[in-house]
């Protein structure tokens, strides 16, 4: 999968006219299958300054891509609104927190009046729910109160509060689905149970009234939300699985109401189905709605992993406010056992801290002066300042949510033609049942009833919404779990192709190596001491900033080696770099820039050099005046995991490259070490993503592993690109998934949980195809000439809402996969 150069993601190539491309993710509710996101898809794509639409039915979510000089969030709240669907608003997100807190000692009628006389006092609250176990749920305006001000007003009614979490405006928005659905399928079912009993051997004075009184309010409030989404299908010209719903249940009430005003037309009444089918499917919604709920757990926990209070320091006073209040340039201080609340970098104190909750990463993670801080980590032991550096949307737990929401709601290719299917199937399915309709009761000579048992049953089980929850589930899930071990995939499309990637290619320093080499070798030739090539080597690199400079510069330290004063300092990129001392030229470097520059090495030399690369170090040759004064040997060393991840890899059935700048012995040593049969080597910075290039032009689907700046255009050019966490922001913007631990060993871990996700998809794609395609022929009565077996339309309901149900709870066994 290429990537778009960012630049021209963000420039008009033919009005030159720069674009202010941003993206918005908008919570939707109301959706009932994929023919609805399909409808909203088509709306968005209208508003003008919208350059790409994705409506996701599982994850609940609109992601809009668009130009934000001619449109805005507003515009497609707007767009979603108008097309017949709620949405979770900007200003409910940015105006709506909740709160669920314990309060201890809240256990009576009068505690609860305390606590609630407490908190009118404050301006900004919404809501305030408070029971007698202690539970408390508020929702707050953040511009009038905050969660503080909010605590300290319960405490001064002499309480403690243990804060559990905090809600956003769209776990709220579903949680209220999810409460109005149950209460619908209660009302449902006892409104249910009656009509059932009566309709089945009992018989009291006026049954047919009693049935009619009983059926309507079931037949007006669970209907209600049929008929609402098959009008609104209507209007923009589609069909969905609402209209399905509409026309079955419709049919049998509708011919039972008119039984009764018109006895002539039979003395059969229907109520029984009508009620049951929706009963039926308002509890298949219910069930869905908590499994999907339990599909995004994923984002759930990280919200939950970020604090809500933070300790700030304000010169020598220690001030306790809610995270939001904090800003960059705060000095906060966390205290052992406390989580981190922000991003910051360390100004004093020393402690280990637990990065497992972002990075997946279990070993403890020392923190001295200078070191960076992750919020929502926790600090183990030690007391630490940190200085604030990043708040808000900026914060890495933040980014990271963002990676993960925008996955969850891309679509995978083949989302795409399950939509195209459910698109056209509702009107195949209409088509199909009015034909076995006229085809009963035309042809074949069966009563009016049996026919309309048949209409109605096709119309019921055929309804596509396990087609439409088989694939974003599972990528939903899937991506979940990525997140879960510190596998960040950005987009669908990527964990739906890296499975079918055939090689992996890996930059060897800083990702299969440690990317901090130390100096092995210092041998001096021609009379010179090893002192002194040492000083000649410090005096030019340490003006370098290339890793092989550090290991040199850093030993010459160690060593107290002499600086010489230099001049015109010239760095040669993929060679080495010169200098002028006393006249004459210093050059270190590879073998082959002293060639270049006529300098003469003789076969000695050549030997000692070829000697310690077949031992895979990397060599440089120090001259001055013209003459080989000695060379100076490096070594990086392996990962820890390095081998094991070759091997899980090349186990997966993988081809292993490993890419790098070093000479082919160098590097066909360090290759052998580490298990890779397969070696570019030589490859200057600017000419890897040439080297992929080369790879895909065999033929082959290629993933580069990479860490580095100079990584970034190969990680562009490769089909899937894997940055590692600790590498530049430009490795990690131009790949397609980030491992947050850097542990190589998690690329076969997302090979795998690609294949896994995948499987997962073919799984619930085949039970959905089976499911329709089995059951629209037997609901047809294509079984009755043969063994007498008409489907029951109740049955057919109560099929149709498991087939959903059973779709998501598939994809939920996913989460018990290890990796």
């Amino acid at each position: 999968m290429k990537k778009m150069n960012k630049m021209d993601e963000k420039t008009s190539e033919t009005s030159n006219v720069k674009l202010e491309t941003s993206s918005c993710s908008i919570p939707i509710i109301g959706m009932h299958c994929a023919s609805c996101a399909t409808i909203i898809e088509g709306n968005l794509s209208k508003v003008d300054g919208v350059s790409s639409a994705r409506v996701n039915f599982a994850s609940g979510k609109a992601s809009v891509d668009f130009d934000s000089s001619k449109t805005s969030r507003a515009d497609f709240e707007k767009a979603i609104v108008d097309s017949g669907y709620k949405v979770v608003s900007s200003s409910d997100e940015r105006n709506d927190r909740l709160l669920e807190w314990k309060v201890i000692g809240m256990d009576n009628p009068h505690c609860v009046s305390t606590v609630d006389g407490a908190l009118k006092l404050l301006k900004g609250l919404k809501s305030v729910d408070l029971k007698m176990n202690g539970h408390a749920t508020i929702s707050y305006d953040p511009s009038k109160t905050s969660s503080g001000a909010i605590k300290k007003a319960i405490e001064s009614a002499g309480y403690s509060v243990v804060e559990s979490s905090s809600v956003s405006a769209e776990e709220s928005a579903r949680r209220a689905e999810t409460s109005r659905l149950r209460n619908l399928f209660f009302l449902g079912l006892v409104l249910s149970i009656p009509i059932m009993i009566l309709s089945f051997g009992f018989s009291v004075p006026y049954q047919s009234w009693i049935l009619l009184v009983l059926s309507s309010p079931v037949q007006i409030f669970l209907g209600w939300g049929y008929y609402r989404g098959s009008w609104i299908a209507l209007k923009n010209k589609n069909a969905t699985m609402d209209t399905l719903i509409a026309l079955g249940t419709t049919a049998a009430f509708a011919y039972s109401v008119a039984a009764i005003f018109f006895p002539s037309i039979g003395a059969e009444l229907y109520f029984d189905t009508s009620a049951v089918i929706l009963t039926f499917i308002t509890l298949g919604k219910w069930l869905e709605l908590r499994a999907k709920g339990k599909a995004s757990d994923a984002i759930k926990k990280l919200m939950e992993l970020a604090p809500l209070q933070a300790r700030i320091v304000v010169g020598d006073e220690e001030k306790m406010v809610p995270v939001e209040d904090v800003r960059v340039g705060d000095i906060v201080l966390v205290k052992p056992g406390e989580k981190i609340p922000v991003d910051g970098v360390v100004v004093s104190g020393l402690s280990s801290v637990d990065e497992s909750m972002i990075t997946g990463e279990s070993i403890p993670v020392e923190k001295k002066k200078g070191s960076s801080v992750i919020g929502a980590t926790m600090n183990v032991h030690g007391a630490l300042s940190v200085k604030v550096s990043k708040i808000g949307e900026h914060s890495t737990l933040s980014q990271i949510i963002k990676i993960v929401e925008d996955a969850q709601g891309s679509k995978a290719e083949i989302q795409r033609v399950a939509d195209v299917v459910s698109k056209y199937f509702v009107l195949i399915v209409s088509a199909v049942a009015i034909l076995s309709f006229f085809g009963w009761y035309i042809i074949a000579g069966k009563s009016f009833i049996f026919s309309l048992s048949i209409f109605i049953a096709i119309l019921i089980i055929a309804c596509p919404c396990a087609l439409g929850l088989a694939t974003p589930t599972a990528i939903m899930v899937g991506t979940g779990k990525g997140a879960e071990y510190g596998i960040l995939v950005k987009d669908a499309a990527s964990l739906e192709l890296l499975h079918k990637v055939d090689t992996v290619v890996f930059d060897k320093t800083g990702t299969l190596t440690v990317g901090r080499p130390v100096v092995t070798d210092i041998i001096p030739f021609n009379g010179v001491k090893s002192d002194d090539v040492l000083s000649y080597a410090y005096s030019v690199e340490k003006s370098s900033e290339h890793p092989l400079a550090d290991a040199i510069v850093k030993f010459a330290k160690e060593k107290k080696a002499g600086v010489l004063e230099i001049k015109n300092f010239k760095a040669i990129p993929g060679g080495g770099v010169s200098a002028l001392y006393r006249g004459n030229k210093i050059i270190l470097g590879t073998t082959k820039l002293l060639l270049d520059e006529h300098i003469t090495i003789d076969e000695k030399i050549f030997s000692v050099i070829e000697g310690l690369e077949l031992k895979g170090r990397t060599v440089m040759s120090v001259s001055y005046g013209r003459k080989v004064v000695g060379i100076i040997a490096v070594q990086d060393r392996p990962k820890e995991n390095a081998r094991t991840a070759i091997r899980k890899i090349l186990s997966l059935g993988k081809d292993v490259w490993m890419i790098s700048g070093d000479n082919q012995r160098t590097a066909e040593a360090i290759a052998k070490d580490l298990g890779i049969r397969n070696v570019m080597a030589g490859v200057l910075p600017g000419k890897k993503a040439e080297a992929i290039k080369q790879l895909q032009e065999k033929g082959k689907k290629v993933a580069m592993v990479g860490d580095g700046i100079n990584d970034a255009p190969a990680l562009a050019q490769a089909d899937i690109g894997i940055a590692v966490g600790a590498g530049t922001d430009v490795a990690m913007e131009t790949s397609s998934i980030v491992l947050m631990k850097s542990d190589i060993l998690d690329v076969a871990k997302a090979i795998q949980l690609s294949e896994l996700t995948i499987k997962k998809i073919h799984q619930n794609l085949f039970w959905a195809f089976f499911y329709n395609t089995a059951g629209i022929p037997i609901a047809a009565g294509i079984l009755y000439p043969f063994t007498g077996f008409l489907l029951n339309p109740m049955i057919a309901g109560a099929a149709m809402a498991l087939s959903s149900v059973s779709v998501v709870g598939n994809t939920l066994l996913l989460k018990m996969r290890k990796l």
